[in-house]
């Protein structure tokens, strides 16, 4: 069973700073958002305590990116286990959000048609910043290197917005497919987190459609 290393104080703190990032914008921070963050004098002093984290096995830094700072499985894991309680019994006195779970969906049908919906889960309003719509089970690791694995739980925002960078749901053809969203000059790319699978391009008259952004994840460990 894996155990998380001991830390520092301050080694937890940025620890917790990225997957705060991660949570609430998909994507983890520059060295020079956590020396920002943390009041560090220059960005190097944010390296240092990363390449410490690394040291310890609890992250991955991945070069030739600013934001190249991926969270381990293991450490994902672990802080989803400490860090999301107890979701499927109503919770006397805290906001509970019903949520529906979609399943498989159908070709072109609404994605929260009611014959996708597979069950609802009664969840804590405060385990999200922002809102969720519908939780969808996610099939494939193609967002493996987000900290995202085949049956997860996405917590899904509806919109038919999304910025460059975000994880998204979304419609491509007759498959919906969770990516990470790239505006190009010209086309949109979704791009998955594994190298084992493509970029995805979609090109303009391409029958797609956003469908949410990703504003959470329920670890699938969670559910047993």
């Amino acid at each position: 069973m894996f155990e998380t290393p001991k830390l520092t104080a301050r080694q937890q703190q940025i620890l917790e700073l990225i997957q705060s990032a991660i949570e609430r914008t998909g994507a983890p921070p520059t060295r020079a958002e956590i020396a920002a963050e943390l009041g560090f004098r220059s960005a190097n002093a944010a390296e240092e305590h990363l390449q410490a984290l690394a040291r310890k096995g609890v992250i991955e830094l991945v070069g030739g990116t600013s934001r190249g700072i991926r969270l381990k499985s293991d450490t994902l894991r672990t802080l989803a286990e400490s860090r999301i309680k107890q979701f499927s019994l109503p919770l006397p006195g805290l906001a509970q959000l019903a949520l529906p779970l979609v399943g498989r969906v159908a070709a072109g049908s609404p994605i929260l048609a009611q014959e996708h919906v597979d069950q609802t889960y009664h969840v804590e309003a405060s385990m999200f910043q922002r809102k969720p719509d519908f939780l969808l089970k996610v099939r494939g690791m193609s967002m493996r290197d987000a900290g995202i694995l085949d049956g997860d739980l996405l917590a899904v925002q509806a919109t038919r917005e999304a910025k460059s960078g975000q994880i998204v749901v979304a419609r491509l053809g007759d498959e919906v497919t969770v990516k990470r969203l790239r505006r190009q000059r010209g086309h949109i790319e979704l791009v998955a987190e594994n190298p084992d699978y493509p970029t995805l391009v979609v090109e303009p008259g391409q029958d797609f459609e956003l469908e949410g952004i990703a504003v959470g994840l329920i670890r699938n460990t969670m559910l047993m």
